[in-house]
């Protein structure tokens, strides 16, 4: 599908994305987002609510003083308070001392809405919209009208809901945005009630767009903004990886990404959509939020293949199990080897590491064998790449391990109100032995220090390797304390990560053996 039709792009993170659970950015971070998504090449970028909280204020003082380059900058307030003044109106000051160019007022277009939570009149409703609107443009304000609840308003009262929007844009509004507020609307609802806007604008012959802004109760947020474009709306509003109250808000990643690479819209550059992984990973590390392995588009596992036949399949041609190449959102194809593996996956792993396997090797079929052996026994390699790496290696024709560890001991004491860690190693380099120790401020930690005590005079390319996470997995909870752990260490260097597995039950022997990985690993990528 090939269209023209120029799609506005309003993002609402730092405002609607940050009222998520577990999301709370300060005004750094806000800034932070706010040049990511104008360097993008995003049309607007809604700083927040002027007058609510501190962060929001030290935000726009500080995009006054340094303005984004192309972005708009939006200021979100709501219309006046009922039976009021606008130049009484506290929300609307802060709106003008703010010093946005934009202004995104939100109103009630549901009648229930109006009698309940606003308690009082349709009419006065109306006046509440059209003063507050016409205000903002007497400012020489860009005014974004939210018409909230207007889908629920719309199944209820059409023409109320209609006669909001028309209020709206005859006091001057630029844009009329409607909003799935409670995020229960279907997409053939959202199209109809679109169309019936858009054709009401036209017929009034009034210059204002429409725009749609949902949410994702119903898991249909995007295909609703999707579905609202479809109908005629030219902005659509969302947050960057979904984020917002409740279930969320639709994902503009993933918005964008079909409105430009399934539907032919021009929404964002193409080289900007390409920074889709990018971003998202970004704004997720910012929050302090796990992206989720499946996330469309952007997720590590977007685009990763497991099953054997899945895998011969893609070895043969790429678009084979993809529905898109990955790069064209910053993305990368990935196959995983664990139980389900087949030969592919092992001889495509392995060329990732840059080493060719013959696929009927009988090598090749005992490490399948042996690959299926290990994840039975508690390994997984989904997640922990260079340890299958050093499987692979370690396999190879004259491969040597640099060190062995002939022995360790570690001990734990409290004494008086601190509890106290020692690691003892015993290391073979070159048929020379190593007797080190260390402390930490726990068992691992200990083994860790004492490893790399004994390792950093003889392999120098291990300095700088740092432990960035450590993760613990009980396998076989039944089992009490002597069940099964598996260990997750992420390591780095510099801008590199890596994570190893190690598993046992023995917690400690399950983080040696992934510390052991994990140097080894860091030691031979220094050599090469």
């Amino acid at each position: 599908m090939s269209v023209n039709r120029r799609i506005v792009v309003y993002d609402t993170t730092l405002r609607d994305g940050a009222q998520g659970p577990a999301v709370s950015f300060s005004a750094s971070d806000k800034v932070r987002i706010a040049r990511a998504l104008d360097e993008l090449g995003f049309d607007y970028v809604e700083g927040g609510f002027p007058g609510s909280n501190p962060k929001d204020e030290e935000l726009f003082a500080s995009l006054e003083k340094h303005p984004l380059e192309r972005a708009r900058l939006a200021a979100f307030g709501a219309t006046r308070r009922a039976n009021g003044r606008c130049e009484d109106d506290a929300n609307l000051a802060a709106l003008t001392r703010s010093a946005a160019p934009v202004w995104t007022l939100v109103g009630k277009s549901d009648s229930w809405q109006v009698s309940t939570v606003l308690q009082t009149t349709n009419n006065e409703n109306l006046a509440m919209v059209e003063e507050s609107v016409a205000y903002g443009r007497g400012l020489g304000r860009e005014l974004i009208f939210d018409a909230e609840h207007f889908f629920d308003g719309y199944a209820r009262d059409s023409e109320y809901a209609i006669e909001v929007c028309l209020t709206a844009a005859r006091a001057g509004a630029a844009w009329v945005v409607l909003c799935d507020t409670n995020g229960g609307s279907q997409p053939a609802e959202i199209g109809r009630a679109v169309e019936a806007v858009c054709r009401a604008l036209e017929a009034a012959g009034l210059p204002t767009r429409v725009g749609i802004h949902t949410h994702n109760d119903c898991e249909l947020a995007v295909a609703n903004t999707l579905e609202g474009v479809i109908a005629g709306a030219d902005m659509v509003q969302g947050t960057i990886n979904g984020y917002g109250e409740r279930c969320g808000n639709a994902n503009l990643v993933s918005v964008v990404a079909n409105l430009v690479l399934k539907l032919g819209f021009d929404a964002l550059p193409d080289t900007s959509v390409a920074r889709f992984s990018d971003l998202s990973r970004m704004v997720a590390e910012i929050a302090n939020l796990a992206l989720p392995l499946q996330q469309p588009f952007v997720g590590h596992g977007a685009f990763a293949h497991k099953g054997g036949q899945h895998v011969a399949a893609v070895l043969k041609h790429k678009d084979s199990y993809q529905h898109i190449d990955p790069s064209l959102v910053g993305n990368e194809g990935r196959v995983l080897v664990s139980e389900l593996s087949g030969r592919g996956n092992v001889l495509a792993k392995a060329r990732e590491f840059g080493l060719e396997l013959d696929r009927d090797d009988p090598q090749t079929k005992w490490l399948v064998q042996h690959l299926k052996e290990l994840e039975h026994r508690g390994y997984s390699y989904e997640a922990a790449d260079a340890s299958f790496e050093m499987l692979v290696r370690r396999l190879q024709p004259g491969y040597q391990a640099p060190w062995t560890v002939a022995d360790f001991t570690t001990q734990v004491r409290k004494n008086g109100g601190s509890v106290h860690a020692e690691a003892t190693v015993q290391v073979e380099v070159g048929g020379t032995l190593y007797h080190t120790a260390a402390t930490g401020n726990g068992p691992v930690n200990a083994l860790d220090a004492a490893l790399r005590k004994a390792l950093s005079p003889q392999f120098p390319g291990l300095s700088g390797v740092t432990l960035h996470d450590y993760k613990v997995r009980i396998l076989d909870g039944n089992a009490g304390t002597a069940a099964t752990t598996r260990v997750l260490i992420e390591s780095g260097q510099g801008l590199k990560r890596w994570t190893t597995v190690g598993c046992s039950s023995n917690i400690i022997e399950a983080s040696l053996l992934a510390l052991v990985d994990s140097l080894e690993y860091a030691n031979q990528a220094s050599e090469v």
